[in-house]
C-alpha cells in the first residue's frame, strides 16, 4: 500500500545522528514510522517526541502524503549552562506514496505521546467484491442485450 521515495533517507539520518547536525527546511531530517494494515485502514505513526501539534503539518497532494514537523530548543534563561545535548532538533520531515487503493480524502490524523498516528481507510473501490455471471441462449429464456438473462414467461 505504500511505497518508499528516497532508499536513501536511513543513510541520511544516521549520518545526520552521528554528525550531530539538526535538519533545516531546505535539508530536514528523517523521522522514524511504522505502518500497517489494520482491518479496513492503513494506519501509519510518525515519532515526533517533543514536537507541540501546532508544529505539525500534514499535506496531501495527489497521492503524496508529506509530513513535517519542527522541534525547537526550550528556552532556557542566562543562568542554564548546556552539560549534555543528545535530543534532535530542527525540522523533521517525511514523504509517503500512498496507493490508489487508499481514501485519501478521509484521514483522520490524531497525536498522543510524541506518536503522530494517521489512519487511512482502504477505498471501496479496492475492495472485494462478487460479480455475477450473465448467461445467454437457454431454453425458454433469451438474452438480453447486456448479457443477463430475461425469462419469457
Amino acid at each position: 500500500m505504500l511505497m518508499r521515495t528516497d532508499p536513501f533517507r536511513e543513510m541520511d539520518r544516521i549520518v545526520q545522528q552521528l554528525s550531530g547536525t539538526s535538519g533545516t527546511w531546505s535539508k530536514p531530517s528523517v523521522m522514524p514510522m511504522d505502518a500497517y494494515r489494520e482491518g479496513e485502514e492503513y494506519v501509519i505513526a510518525f515519532d515526533l517526541p517533543g514536537v507541540t501539534p501546532e508544529a505539525i503539518d500534514i499535506d496531501v497532494e495527489r497521492n503524496m502524503l508529506t509530513v513535517k514537523a519542527e522541534r525547537r530548543p526550550a528556552a532556557k534563561n542566562d543562568t542554564v549552562q548546556m552539560e549534555l545535548s543528545e535530543r534532535p532538533l530542527g525540522v523533521f520531515s517525511r514523504q509517503v506514496m500512498l496507493a490508489d487503493t487508499l481514501d485519501t480524502e478521509r484521514i483522520q490524523a490524531d497525536y498522543e505521546a510524541g506518536v503522530l498516528t494517521l489512519r487511512i481507510p482502504i477505498a471501496e473501490r479496492a475492495k472485494p467484491r462478487k460479480i455475477s455471471i450473465g448467461s445467454t441462449g437457454s431454453t425458454g429464456s433469451t438474452g438480453s442485450a447486456d448479457g443477463r438473462k430475461q425469462i419469457s414467461g
